[in-house]
């Protein structure tokens, strides 16, 4: 399986440097793909999820992930849980093979995703964890409550 395959079933997790995804957790269950889930149903088309741009790169050469590509629409959508605002000690503080913490990796390669996607006429939309309330977890309790933020946030691309 190729690694877009195996990114894509939820198989392996890059979105902090490349690691194998513990056994019984699960993508389907994840915040993220219940916000890409949304963006799918308000946009009418599917998301490519996990996608990896040739020239959007790691420190190591490896291309990094998006969350959510809209070929069509030339449109990306990040989701930015918690851990993209706030530190998290036990995951940050850990180095990565470039010599950075993951906290700093993940804050580099978030600018990078701003930086390089519109450089290739791609634009980003973020949606953080916050928008849809003051939780750190999604509720999932309302969810039109859900749906109008992301309607709102995605307005210009609503067919």
């Amino acid at each position: 399986m190729d690694a877009n395959t195996l990114l894509s079933k939820g198989l392996v997790d890059v979105s902090n440097g490349a690691s194998v995804r513990k056994k019984g957790s699960s993508r389907i269950d994840s915040d993220e793909y219940y916000v890409i889930e949304l963006c799918n149903e308000v946009l009418k088309m599917e998301a490519l999820q996990q996608y990896c741009f040739e020239f959007l790169l790691g420190d190591t050469g490896r291309k990094l992930p998006v969350d959510a590509f809209y070929e069509g629409l030339n449109l990306v959508i990040e989701y930015y849980e918690s851990q993209h605002t706030e530190s998290t000690p036990f995951f940050d503080n850990k180095k990565t093979v470039s010599g950075v913490s993951r906290g700093e990796q993940r804050r580099l390669y978030d600018e990078r995703r701003r930086t390089e996607l519109p450089k290739h006429g791609i634009k980003l939309i973020i949606l953080r964890y916050s928008d849809f309330g003051t939780t750190k977890r999604l509720k999932r309790d309302n969810r039109e409550h859900d749906i109008e933020v992301v309607r709102k946030k995605l307005a210009e691309f609503i067919p």
